[in-house]
């Protein structure tokens, strides 16, 4: 199981070496596994993209807290999305983890923040939880040759932060979101 030193690192250095690591989640239908295959780096309150520019809220709270922790909150009303707080308390970092690739136990689709967390069974209730069980974990696996580097996915209100070479991928991964999308 990775330690929480692990995540105690600026959010784009994090977003590159999640990759390859193996999710795990522990549900009353089982465990479930995924790998990594796709994130994207939100650098705190200078970050126009990150939920942090707009200041410290009660919905914000637990991505202004120590790293290793899930940020788990709900857009669109329906779809809620897994973030790992990274970098140091205060700091704002997270990294949201867009895709992996069904390892174990996965029955339905993970090419997808909103998808992910339907597949692998996170949701806001998983908020603030600490990423060393027995809840939710990762677990060491080889990063993968070739990554991939573009700009975020659906960010475009966030001005000179929509360019921002901020989403990482496995290239070579049937399972990201959107592949053909790389600078």
């Amino acid at each position: 199981m990775l330690g929480l030193d692990f995540y105690a690192r600026a959010a784009d250095s994090l977003a590159r070496e999640l990759l390859g690591q193996t999710l795990c989640v522990q549900t009353e239908a089982g465990l479930r596994k995924g790998r990594i295959v796709e994130t994207e780096a939100y650098l705190g309150e200078i970050d126009l993209a990150c939920h942090a520019s707009k200041g410290r809220t009660k919905r914000t709270e637990t991505l202004f807290g120590p790293p290793g922790h899930a940020y788990v909150y709900l857009i669109y009303g329906m779809y809620d999305m897994f973030n790992i707080v990274a970098d140091e308390e205060d700091s704002a970092h997270a990294v949201l983890v867009r895709a992996v690739e069904p390892l174990e136990n996965i029955e339905l689709k993970t090419d997808g923040p909103g998808k992910l967390c339907r597949a692998m069974g996170i949701s806001r209730e998983h908020n603030g939880v600490e990423l060393l069980g027995p809840e939710i974990w990762l677990e060491p696996a080889p990063m993968p040759q070739e990554i991939a580097v573009s700009p975020r996915i659906g960010i475009d209100y966030a001005k000179d932060w929509k360019e921002a070479p901020l989403r990482f991928f496995d290239a070579k991964s049937k399972f990201v979101s959107r592949p053909k999308k790389q600078n």
